[in-house]
């Protein structure tokens, strides 16, 4: 460097503190913390609602999803509090392990081509419209029944509570998507 050109190091002094008390003081800071995992119902549903267009069907896919879910927890909470009534110990290794997405991926894949293929296959030799679209409403019905009942027995769950949930959640999923296919379908323009 020539004489002339000073250094900004030279120009900038920074006064640090010796020790901790020429620091300022700051106030005490309640940390709060917060239990991230209350979000993971609502972002779970959000997230797989944004990778969906079928939004209706999502949405009552969902609540129906998550009202089963509720029922087998509320069972099994019912179960724990009977097990400690009897002073029977609890098994705290089931209460540590964490959802799978892949196997709930899987699920999620092979009841989606399940129920899929009910309706497509009900329909498939049926000619006439009526009876093809009485055909599909039934088969549909005996396969959300179906499903109800195998996911109140597998988590252990109130039946019949199970089995109306879904279907009456795959009703209405059913009656809004025919509605919007016959609006759509039907409009000329």
């Amino acid at each position: 460097m020539t004489t002339n050109q000073k250094s900004l190091n030279d120009d900038v002094k920074l006064a640090l503190p010796d020790n901790d008390c020429e620091q300022q003081a700051t106030p005490d800071v309640e940390i709060i913390e917060f239990d991230y995992s209350k979000r993971s119902q609502w972002l779970r549903a959000a997230v797989l609602g944004a990778t969906d267009a079928g939004a209706c069907s999502m949405a009552i896919g969902e609540f129906v999803s998550v009202q089963s879910q509720l029922d087998i927890e509320v069972a099994q909470i019912k179960r724990d509090n009977a097990r400690r009534a009897t002073g029977e110990p609890e098994n705290e290794g089931d209460k540590e392990k964490l959802p799978n997405p892949a196997q709930a991926s899987a699920a999620s894949a092979v009841a989606f081509a399940i129920g899929a293929a009910v309706p497509l296959l009900a329909a498939s030799f049926i000619g006439g419209y009526k009876l093809r679209l009485g055909m599909v409403v039934g088969a549909v019905t005996v396969a959300l029944v179906l499903f109800g009942w195998l996911g109140a027995v597998l988590g252990k769950a109130p039946i019949i509570k199970s089995s109306l949930t879904i279907l009456i959640g795959g009703w209405f999923a059913m009656a809004i998507t025919y509605g919007l296919t016959k609006l759509i379908g039907s409009s000329e323009l």
